[in-house]
């Protein structure tokens, strides 16, 4: 099991990984948005919130169902989606990752992934 420290450096490499997209295309696709990500194997919760210039660093919460965007996922899958060794669309679809939000937020975030 991956500690806090492995899930913070992933979720900061998901949030410079955002930051290389192109602008133009991150400027078609975000609205701006908050998202949270809860680690149950941890008992721990980020928030950051997504906008035209890429996901603002992420922050330790106590409410992350507030998010617009909700993601809950092990700390271990956490890491492997940062290291590209899981990807995002197979680990949802075997809900290794669980994601709550909007049908549209939904596509855009999907057409970034």
């Amino acid at each position: 099991m991956a500690n806090e420290e492995d899930c913070r450096i992933a979720l900061d490499r998901v949030a410079e990984r955002l930051g290389e997209v192109d602008p133009d295309q991150l400027a078609r696709h975000v609205v701006e948005r908050t998202i949270s990500c809860r680690i149950p194997d941890l008992d721990v919760a980020y928030m950051t919130r997504l906008h035209a210039g890429g996901l603002d660093k992420f922050e330790p919460t106590a409410d992350p169902g507030s998010a617009q965007v909700r993601l809950t996922v092990g700390s271990d899958d956490l890491v492997a989606l940062a290291n590209d060794a899981l990807n995002p669309a197979k680990a949802w679809a075997a809900g290794r990752l669980k994601i709550e939000a909007s049908i549209f937020d939904l596509l855009r975030l999907r057409k970034l992934l």
